[in-house]
């Protein structure tokens, strides 16, 4: 603590965001009780850094015997003070630090500041009054958005909700301090929790609430934040806080918030990585090329443009070019539109875009990622090119779903720069990037990748090279029961329902035929590999959602499937000449052998060693193939099966199927033998 004049500032220091562990609530508590009996002192700041006022609660102190004081007698202390107290928001103040804003008497914020209530996305409620005092400040209905989507709020909307008194641009400190002396003598103290909720209308109350819970409608937190601000419309301020930690307790001990911390806590650990020094840093990335103008290319280049990349967008065909820009900035407008990106937002992305008919354009490019066919002497060819053309220390990726990337860096002179980068499709939306470790990548290449990812709002997962990578080796998996439940008499539909019944948003048929069945088609032919219903409804030329035909059919204007009997005798036909007599195959069956063969091909997997830790299949599930939420993904899903339970199961639908494949893998088999699971496993790595 420090004075300036009759103004005490307490400074909180608790890098890189300054989370409210014990410690720091001590600190800040024994700093205001000083301030607070200093007789020369008038008023008290509360600062944080430039990065982050404070970044909330230490979640890993969660089960662990509490420290005292604990965040909301913290919050009330500071509250109940009877000199005023001013929050000073440079940077970001996220759950416990937006609360403790809200417990001071004043807020002010620089231009660059943002608030947030982010509990909704680890499964829980804001815990320490969030849900009480936001709504007393602006108004239950205005408060809805921020709590049930966890999406954070400018400081320019602060101002304009009536969270912060006042934008305070250049010095925070002095500025918060000139404003903290010009309140010091005002009185009476406003405190929140003392203001009655602003009277507004039910039924924009409940229509909003009813609008956000529809786009998690399977999620517990979600709808429990409703609960939480609806108490504060009819409760006394005292009985809603009572509300609040019983809503937030039965979340945090509920297993769909340990999954949704689980993931929280996996992307961070997916940015360690195995064999690579903590101290190796990044290779200094400003400028990057993407070859190729197609649907991967325009996305790659939107997501890097979006995370403040000079971006160079180059196809040798100028109609192919003029067309993907045009959509780039089609999508840009149109998720404006939506509220996605303001426009000042569109037009600084779009100024870092630029197109270009000429490969020569690589040639300044601090990474280059090239997007083109899936055809592995078409990247070899591009790569030698790269190699002759690119300067020294250039990254240089391929966005290859599945080939060997070591055989497109061996065409180069040097395949220490050379790697995947797998982006999911859309890849502007997808936020999961497969960096794939070739055999001789550089850790410096391996740490460019994971952070120019990171910095375009992706979750990078580092992966090695196999076929299919993690994720689509996981999927063909899966596609291979698909195939086989059809065969046995499981008709597309109720496969697709199972599926979307369990949390999919789409079965995996309609989400074939919204992909296009002659894609996985293509690339079977080319392999030798044969899919016998997919591809006879291939070369019958029905291709999905784009010719009106699948394993569905579509009306014009729908992207709803309706069942088609043809396809049905079809199935039917084939499973016959296979030899396949049909049986009733039930809902959990089919549920069970889709998400059990993606945890057994997760397993090995994992002891094979593409995979360096079970949470970061969770992550590329969750957030590549959009596995439901509240499992944690499919590894720590069979953890809270039990993998004795996964294990046997898989046995059982072998020998129903006939179907070796479905044997448990020696990693699954000795861990359910052990009654241990993949989180222990994860411990040893």
């Amino acid at each position: 603590m420090q004075k300036d004049g009759e103004v005490a500032v307490i400074t909180i220091t608790n890098p890189p965001v300054n989370a409210l562990s014990g410690a720091v609530r001590q600190g800040i508590w024994g700093h205001l009780q000083d301030a607070l009996a200093d007789e020369s002192v008038k008023a008290i700041v509360l600062a944080g850094s430039a990065r982050a006022f404070s970044g909330g609660a230490d979640i890993t102190e969660f089960g662990k015997t509490p420290v005292e004081p604990g965040l909301n007698p913290l919050i009330d202390g500071i509250e109940a003070a009877d000199k005023p107290v001013v929050a000073a928001i440079e940077g970001l103040a996220f759950g416990g630090g937006f609360e403790i804003a809200l417990g001071c008497h004043y807020r002010v914020m620089g231009p660059k500041g943002s608030l947030g209530l982010p509990e909704v996305k680890i499964g829980l409620i804001p815990g320490a009054g969030g849900t009480q005092r936001l709504p007393r400040l602006i108004g239950a209905t205005a408060s809805l958005a921020p709590i049930v989507t966890g999406d954070a709020i400018s400081a320019d909307d602060a101002v304009k909700l009536g969270i912060a008194d006042k934008l305070i641009e250049g010095d925070m400190l002095a500025g918060a301090v000139a404003f903290a002396k010009d309140v010091a003598d005002k009185r009476p103290l406003r405190r929140v929790s003392e203001l009655d909720v602003p009277a507004g209308d039910a039924e924009a109350f409940e229509k909003e609430a009813s609008r956000l819970i529809a786009r998690n409608r399977k999620l517990q937190a979600p709808q429990a934040c409703v609960e939480a601000v609806r108490a504060s419309m009819s409760q006394p301020f005292a009985e809603g806080m009572k509300t609040e930690h019983d809503i937030f307790h039965s979340l945090r001990e509920g297993d769909e918030s340990k999954a949704q911390r689980h993931l929280f806590f996996a992307e961070r650990a997916a940015l360690k990585l195995p064999g690579v020094d903590k101290d190796v840093k990044p290779r200094k990335v400003e400028k990057i090329a993407v070859l190729g103008a197609g649907t991967m290319g325009g996305g790659i280049t939107m997501s890097m443009a979006t995370g403040g990349y000079d971006v160079t967008i180059i196809d040798l065909n100028p109609d192919n070019l003029k067309r993907g820009l045009g959509i780039i900035e089609n999508n840009y407008r149109k998720t404006a539109a939506r509220g996605g990106f303001t426009e000042a937002e569109v037009e600084d992305a779009l100024s870092r875009i630029h197109g270009a008919t000429d490969f020569d354009a690589v040639k300044d490019a601090d990474m280059v990622i090239e997007a083109v066919f899936e055809k592995m002497e078409l990247k070899k060819k591009i790569f030698a090119d790269l190699d002759r053309l690119c300067k020294p220390g250039c990254v240089l990726a391929s966005n290859t779903s599945s080939l060997d990337i070591d055989e497109i860096a061996s065409v180069t002179s040097r395949p220490e720069d050379v790697l995947g980068m797998h982006f999911f499709s859309p890849a502007n939306v997808m936020r999961l990037l497969e960096n794939v470790r070739g055999a001789k990548t550089a850790p410096d290449a391996l740490v460019t990748a994971n952070t120019v990812g990171k910095q375009a709002g992706k979750v990078p997962v580092t992966v090695g090279n196999c076929n299919g990578f993690v994720g689509n080796r996981m999927g063909a998996a899966r596609a291979r029961q698909v195939h086989a439940l059809m065969l046995e008499g499981a008709m597309p539909q109720q496969i697709d329902r199972a599926a979307k019944n369990f949390g999919f948003a789409m079965g995996p048929l309609a989400t074939n035929d919204l992909a296009g069945i002659d894609v996985g088609w293509l690339v079977r032919k080319e392999r030798g590999e044969v899919m016998p219903i997919h591809d006879t409804l291939a070369e019958m030329g029905r291709h999905g959602q784009k010719t009106k035909r699948g394993f569905y059919i579509y009306e014009e204007g729908s992207r709803a499937g309706v069942p088609d009997p043809e396809v049905e005798q079809l199935i039917r036909k084939i499973a016959g000449e296979k030899g396949y007599t049909p049986r009733e195959v039930s809902d959990e069956e089919i549920v069970e052998r889709l998400i059990f063969a993606l945890i057994n091909e997760g397993s090995q997997i994992l002891e094979e060693g593409f995979a360096n830790r079970a949470s970061d299949i969770d992550l590329i599930y969750i957030y590549g193939f959009g596995f439901p939420v509240w499992t944690g993904g499919p590894m720590k899903y069979a953890d809270r099966l039990g993998l004795r339970t996964v294990a046997d199961k898989l046995a059982q639908y072998a020998e129903v199927s006939g179907m070796d494949e479905l044997k448990p893998k020696p990693l699954l088999a000795r861990l359910a033998a052990e009654q241990s699971s993949f989180a222990d496993y994860d411990k040893t790595r």
